[in-house]
């Protein structure tokens, strides 16, 4: 059934996905879209045309529409594609999900009269990227200038994009990135079955990470930190899920370590939540998150994480999760295989059952200011 049969009693909601490549930003909206109660609210994605992995049948499954962009680095093009899409389809609300970049569609969401206009922050930044910073730092002062309402998926993401000032205020709302917490629970029978698919013994320490492969995420580190472990204990692999530009030259470097047998690169994949069930510890050394949902999951799964300095305190639900700088001995020193059941209690905010409500009403009951 398209939106049009069902639009009188419908809220379409226009999603801004930017360049769908499989990050985590997608998996939380997508995850949002698999609960929604879709006869009340539903989702059009707006992509950019050199998206890779938008999983159009599912979106058609669930009743959504996909429309593709140009590139918004063809900002003119951008600008008029995005103007246009607003005006035919009379959207009451535009629900944007790229950070600084944001401005772009929620300018021409504000010049074809969108009268809901959400600017969502997804993520911080880190002083090392600074050429990604230089773009970010000239765009962030107009973060709030076209929207009407502000989203943050926790605190630091919030003052990073819209200021302290907000935050103190109370004007951000923060919607946490949340999970089906059933399906991410530790699992045996999937740790047996992956691990001797993957040809890896029952006493091996598996130490995972889930992430794509660019400079964010720190895989030159992590695999430095594997290295310096895996040298005390040799019965020891680095599982590493996920794609990206950098994978070629983490191979490189692994393979000159000589650790191409304890290191496995699993690829983009679906279904990561059984691949928690088969590690022992998880790390997240990223040089800069919003939250790090792969972080909760993990958590979720009663593994034991360590996680940089830079990563926000709020990803911790339990003793499960220990914070490091990003020093080698010190992060290594950390690792430590164990299994905790997380408190139940530290679990509700996450809860995919308890936020999708909270969306649900407010794009249901969103005032136009």
């Amino acid at each position: 059934m398209s939106h049009a049969d069902n639009s009188k009693k419908t809220i379409i909601v226009a999603q801004i996905m930017g360049k769908w490549i499989g990050g985590g930003v997608e998996s939380v909206i997508m995850n949002y879209y698999r609960h929604l109660d879709r006869t009340k609210v539903q989702f059009d994605f707006i992509c950019d045309e050199d998206s890779t992995r938008i999983p159009y049948e599912e979106i058609k499954k669930l009743g959504g529409r996909v429309f593709l962009v140009p590139k918004y680095q063809k900002l003119p093009k951008y600008l008029k594609a995005m103007e246009d899409l607003f005006r035919k389809n009379k959207y009451r609300i535009v629900h944007s999900n790229i950070n600084t970049l944001s401005v772009f569609p929620l300018y021409a969401a504000k010049k074809a009269g969108i009268p809901i206009r959400i600017s969502h922050s997804h993520s911080t930044s880190n002083p090392k990227e600074w050429k990604r910073n230089i773009i970010k730092n000239i765009l962030r002062p107009f973060s709030k200038k076209y929207a009407t309402d502000y989203f943050a998926c926790s605190e630091l993401a919030g003052r990073y994009l819209f200021g302290n000032k907000s935050f103190d205020r109370s004007e951000i709302k923060i919607i946490y990135n949340a999970i089906d917490l059933d399906k991410f629970k530790f699992d045996p029978e999937a740790r047996k079955k992956l691990r001797q698919e993957f040809n890896i013994n029952d006493s091996t320490t598996v130490i995972g990470h889930v992430g794509r492969f660019v400079k964010q995420k720190n895989h030159d580190f992590l695999v430095d930190v594997f290295n310096e472990y895996h040298t005390k204990n040799p019965d020891s692999k680095l599982l590493l899920i996920g794609a990206g530009p950098l994978e070629e030259k983490i191979k490189a470097k692994v393979e000159k370590l000589g650790l191409t047998d304890s290191v496995l690169f699993l690829g983009q994949r679906n279904g990561t939540d059984k691949l928690y069930s088969v590690m022992d510890v998880f790390c997240l050394p990223s040089i800069y998150e919003g939250l790090g949902m792969v972080l909760i999951e993990a958590q979720v799964n009663s593994l034991s994480c360590v996680a940089s300095n830079f990563v926000p305190q709020e990803a911790r639900l339990d003793k499960n999760l220990a914070f490091q700088p990003l020093d080698i001995k010190k992060f290594t020193a950390a690792i430590r295989p164990t299994r905790n059941e997380v408190d139940i209690r530290y679990l509700k905010k996450y809860d995919i059952k308890n936020s999708i409500k909270f969306l649900q009403d407010l794009y249901i009951h969103v005032k136009t200011s």
